[in-house]
């Protein structure tokens, strides 16, 4: 049995919340509200329970930030391309994919499988090199959302995206120099927004591989938005097209 560990309270909570039965013990300081109400609920729900102080905390998380507290757990099984199939079958034409291309920041990771969860996304596709994977950072950042959507790993997203493709799903690559705005793309139907890395954006393969590319219009001097921002944004234009907002 796979073991790892992640700190913070609102990804510990949420694990507990979604998956209590997978926690295998919990680290926790005193004398926080909301740390002494998580700890309850663990107990409650059958997760053994230890105190630790900080200095035991940072080196169960080799030093991460833990928020004062610490769970130990078994990872949901990992989804790969095979299962991409049967996700999008599930979905129908509703299905709503996330790509990210070469992004590096676990924290930019997290923050885009939480947008993602809480849209109600199918999965999200990340290339098993140079990328960040799922890390105690990530998790973190996720608040959650790691427990809550598949995230897939490839061996090349170009190629996934061109077998999703085939699937019926319509691939929309975010590019800043993309003369539609996302509002005037149809996002209604099967979708996966393909979203580029912290440094070059989309690769010529990735960009190659999407139907139509879209930019998010602004106003300002600055030239881009941070990945994790520019997938909120087009996450919340596909949900207002789709009349759930």
């Amino acid at each position: 049995m796979s073991r790892e560990k992640t700190g913070g309270i609102n990804a510990v909570s949420a694990m507990l919340k979604q998956h209590p039965e997978r926690i295998i013990q919990l680290w926790a300081q005193n004398g926080n509200a909301r740390i002494d109400a998580l700890v309850e609920s663990a107990r409650t729900a059958g997760v053994p329970v230890q105190t630790a102080n900080a200095n035991a905390l940072d080196r169960l998380v080799a030093g991460d930030h833990h928020q004062g507290v610490v769970a130990e757990f078994q990872p949901l099984p990992n989804k790969n391309e095979q299962d991409l199939d049967s996700i999008i079958d599930a979905a129908g034409p509703a299905a709503l994919l996330v790509a990210l291309d070469q992004v590096q920041d676990p924290h930019n990771l997290g923050a885009c499988l939480r947008s993602a969860a809480a849209v109600g996304a199918d999965a999200v596709l990340i290339p098993r090199d140079r990328a960040a994977g799922l890390t105690p950072a990530a998790r973190r950042a996720a608040a959650g959302a790691a427990e809550m959507i598949p995230l897939i790993e490839v061996a090349n997203l170009s190629r996934a995206l061109q077998h999703i493709a085939s699937l019926g799903v319509w691939c929309v690559g975010l590019d800043g120099e993309a003369e539609q705005s996302i509002h005037q793309v149809d996002l209604t139907g099967p979708i996966a927004l393909v979203m580029g890395g912290e440094e070059q954006g989309l690769r010529r393969l990735t960009r190659e591989r999407c139907d139509l590319l879209a930019r998010i219009p602004m106003s300002g001097v600055m030239e881009s938005l941070n990945v994790s921002v520019a997938t909120g944004i087009a996450l919340v234009e596909t949900l207002r097209q789709r009349g759930e907002q």
